[in-house]
């Protein structure tokens, strides 16, 4: 096909999902489904539009993958509206590291006994394969700045965390199959992969967001100036913390979501001063009820500006003192949840059209149903234990356990670095089918457990 007749049928897929998200948010179906399946159609497996593969692709797949990712980061840190004090960020961690070593565990055992992988094949797989995806799995996670709701501040800060920090293990199997350098009995894995890069990346992205941040509020504030274009603002943020991990060779992943994150907590910070002052006269209101009401508040004016199309009363809000940080909050927000539903179609559509090319003969479904039904519960049980989320939310947790656009990312590096084709082909059999299993069955699932999790969190509350 030329460039003409794909620019219609992307034009048509567009549309059409655009007219119809409202539809699929009320149906047991999401976008995703849809997305693959047109990539599959468009591929040899019927049309035969587009004939690309994993590994005669892979620096172009690698790079979507990245792209993908950052925007999905990004976002995922602006949706962590809640201070570093707050109880559910324990529950974050815990899930984005604890969970995240006892499936890579988990995995490698079974790469090694069930499989027949070596260990360091078995770690790579087990490093791929423990992310969760920040892309596919925006149905569950925050929605709007005043959601105090464990299960889903649990979900998006752990797709934001662990996309990077499982970076290191994949590292440990690259360089177990000796691709790698792990320096003598692995202190150079340990000190730089691990500590500096884990540790940088946090700390370049969080002093990247607040210095930006401040910034454009102290332009906006004292000198009405900087207002308009929060679209390149949103961008040149991403762009300068990637840039910026990796030139300090850090991890960018963590890097973009942090400073996502430390954007939304200048905007938490305003707000809690003001809720405080007000608080001072007003005791028999607690400071939390105004902080939320405030926030509340502060966000709606902020989209009700965004949205008017007079762009003086826009400037005027992006200037006040008491709301510029929720518009410039949100501003960033809407534009990059825009972007990253736009990422989303273009990275499943190419998994749709890469199916054709994968030997599903060195697939494991075996793999398939331990890593959902299994390690991925066992992971968060482990992780969770004896926090502050309920049962119910610990289940929901575990089975929400999305795999995607970020195994996706991680088995494409992997061979750029040097994976022999024999063991980069059965890996992507085993990565592939995990991916596309999660994309269906989270898919179909996600609405009807999500109505019903709602439906019960008034009970507990009156409760």
């Amino acid at each position: 096909m030329n460039v003409v007749s794909w620019s219609a049928v992307i034009g048509l897929l567009l549309i059409v999902m655009a007219l119809s998200d409202s539809l699929l948010a009320r149906m047991p179906l999401s976008t995703s489904m849809l997305y693959l399946l047109a990539g599959v159609a468009f591929s040899p497996v019927w049309l035969d539009w587009a004939k690309i593969s994993p590994f005669t692709h892979t620096t172009a797949i690698e790079v979507l993958a990245e792209i993908v990712i950052l925007l999905s980061l990004f976002t995922s840190g602006l949706k962590m509206s809640a201070g570093f004090s707050d109880g559910r960020w324990w529950s974050t961690f815990r899930l984005a590291i604890v969970s995240m070593l006892v499936t890579v565990a988990l995995v490698t055992a079974f790469g090694v006994a069930v499989l027949g992988l070596s260990l360091g094949a078995a770690v790579l797989l087990g490093g791929i394969l423990a992310p969760t995806d920040p892309v596919l799995a925006s149905d569950v996670q925050v929605a709007e700045p005043g959601d105090r709701d464990r299960l889903r501040f649990a979900l998006t800060g752990e797709a934001g965390l662990n996309d990077g920090t499982a970076f290191p293990f994949v590292l440990l199997g690259l360089g177990l199959l000796g691709l790698h350098d792990l320096g003598g009995s692995g202190w150079r894995w340990f000190a730089v992969d691990v500590a500096w890069g884990v540790a940088a990346g946090i700390g370049v992205g969080a002093l990247m967001g607040t210095a930006v941040g401040q910034l454009v509020l102290y332009l906006r504030r004292t000198h009405k100036e900087a207002t308009g274009l929060d679209n390149f603002l949103a961008l040149g943020l991403i762009g300068l913390a990637y840039g910026g991990a990796g030139l300090a060779h850090a991890y960018g992943f963590l890097a973009v979501f942090a400073a996502g994150a430390a954007l939304r907590r200048l905007e938490y910070r305003a707000t809690a001063r003001a809720a405080s002052a007000r608080a001072a006269p007003a005791r028999a209101v607690s400071q939390e009820s105004q902080l939320a009401s405030r926030r509340q508040r502060s966000a709606e004016i902020a989209a009700e500006a965004h949205a008017d199309p007079d762009a003086s009363h826009a400037d005027q809000v992006a200037t006040d003192p008491k709301h510029a940080p929720a518009f410039m909050a949100h501003a960033v927000l809407s534009f990059n949840e825009q972007l990253e539903r736009i990422g989303e179609g273009a990275a499943v559509v190419a998994v749709g059209m890469l199916l054709w090319a994968i030997d599903w003969h060195d697939a494991s479904w075996a793999l398939v149903v331990a890593l959902l039904f299994v390690i991925r519960p066992v992971s968060v049980a482990i992780g969770l234990y004896r926090s502050k989320t309920s049962t119910s939310q610990r289940v929901l947790i575990g089975w929400f356990g999305i795999r995607g656009i970020g195994s996706l990312y991680y088995l494409m590096y992997a061979t750029q670095h040097g994976l022999a084709p024999d063991l980069a082909s059965r890996m992507g059999a085993l990565v592939f089918a995990v991916v596309v299993v999660s994309i269906v069955v989270h898919g179909v699932s996600v609405t009807p457990l999500m109505a019903f999790y709602e439906k019960r969190k008034p009970r507990r509350r009156s409760a």
